[in-house]
């Protein structure tokens, strides 16, 4: 019940889809536990895995095609009580951030696109297994897809893509990871997984990774921009590998975008965009962008000042009420501000005594 408070301070999507955890992995565990030994055996010729049971709720991919909602649906189920409150933690600790970063909107189509597209690659992946092996069956009907790995990958990338020096601690300071590293030391874990015969439901962690870099870099909307994704180097595909391999994946990932620009799956991008995108999609971007803007801005102005000719010096002020005040405004108006404009003209006080005898 303590977390009932908590859950009322989080945003709306967040709030919403961490009720759809918890609901429907309680609707599974409920429906496991309501078979016995008899109907497992009957339903999967030995009883391996009941969730294949439910093919409305878990992911089969000989299924998907008759149960197509199951290719979201099925994120959202964890088969057992540790698997459901490890998703619900870090699914609210992760949402509390990006909706708010990213606004309701964007933070549910980046939920939608990495669940949908990576179960989708799951599906795919099956069935090439399926045909590669002569159809054993197992690949089609003998696993399930479920539970939230694939979304924790994505936002592990989001997090990389928005604060990437940040330092994690876990086990009370033992282990200090910075969040860039995170997203790769989780695509091992799964890839030992799956080598070791558990390629369900790992398997997804590679495909969230995958999908959610992509879903960043080429097609997230950046709001106060006019270009899609996030264009910096620090961002590019190569540099999720080792240094040693860096060199060699960024000549490949070079060629297959310029076979997508050739193919019209994207488009090229503009020689100011990839610094334009260092801004973009980062608390406090547009800020940091006029700040820099400012700074050049009043480097070159002072450099413009430095390289003028000397001003002839201003005569020495009267004792006369009138001369002093006049000596004291062309003074001020002799130095320039720091903001002026570029072309504002600048008098000394000679020409503003000369301007004031023609008045007179």
């Amino acid at each position: 019940m303590a977390f009932l408070p908590v859950l009322q301070t989080v945003p709306i999507v967040t709030r919403a889809f961490t009720v759809v955890i918890v609901l429907l992995s309680l609707i599974l565990t409920g429906l496991r536990l309501s078979l016995d030994d008899r109907d497992v055996k009957d339903v999967f010729n030995g009883g391996m895995d009941s969730t294949l049971a439910y093919p409305w709720i878990v992911l089969v991919p000989g299924q998907a095609i008759w149960k197509p909602w199951t290719l979201f649906i099925s994120s959202w189920v964890e088969v057992n009580l540790f698997e459901m409150i490890f998703s619900v933690l870090t699914f609210v600790m992760a949402g509390r951030y990006l909706e708010r970063v990213w606004g309701p909107t964007e933070f549910l189509k980046f939920i939608v696109v990495v669940t949908v597209a990576s179960n989708v690659i799951a599906v795919a992946v099956n069935i090439i297994e399926h045909i590669l092996f002569q159809g054993t069956g197992l690949f089609l009907y003998g696993m399930s897809y479920h539970g939230l790995m694939g979304l924790q990958a994505g936002f592990l990338v989001a997090f990389t893509q928005l604060i990437p020096e940040h330092q994690v601690q876990l086990f009370g300071g033992l282990v200090k990871r910075r969040v860039k590293d995170l997203p790769m030391i989780y695509v091992a874990v799964s890839n030992v997984a799956c080598i070791i015969g558990y390629q369900s439901p790992w398997i997804l962690i590679q495909f969230g990774w995958l999908v959610s870099w992509f879903y960043l870099r080429f097609v997230k909307w950046n709001e106060g921009a006019d270009f899609r994704g996030d264009r910096s180097d620090t961002f590019a595909f190569a540099n999720w590998f080792p240094p040693f391999a860096q060199k060699y994946v960024a000549k490949l990932s070079e060629f297959v975008f310029s076979l997508a620009i050739r193919l019209r799956l994207t488009e090229p991008w503009a020689p100011n965009d990839a610094e334009a995108a260092a801004y973009a999609g980062v608390p406090g971007g547009s800020r940091a962008e006029a700040e820099r803007r400012r700074a050049m801005a009043l480097k070159a102005l002072d450099q413009r000042m430095a390289s003028k000719p000397p001003t002839r010096p201003a005569p020495a002020a009267s004792s006369e009420p009138n001369s002093a005040g006049l000596s004291e405004v062309t003074h001020a108006s002799a130095m320039p501000s720091a903001l002026s404009a570029p072309n504002e003209t600048v008098f000394d006080a000679s020409q503003a005594l000369d301007m004031k005898k023609e008045r007179d």
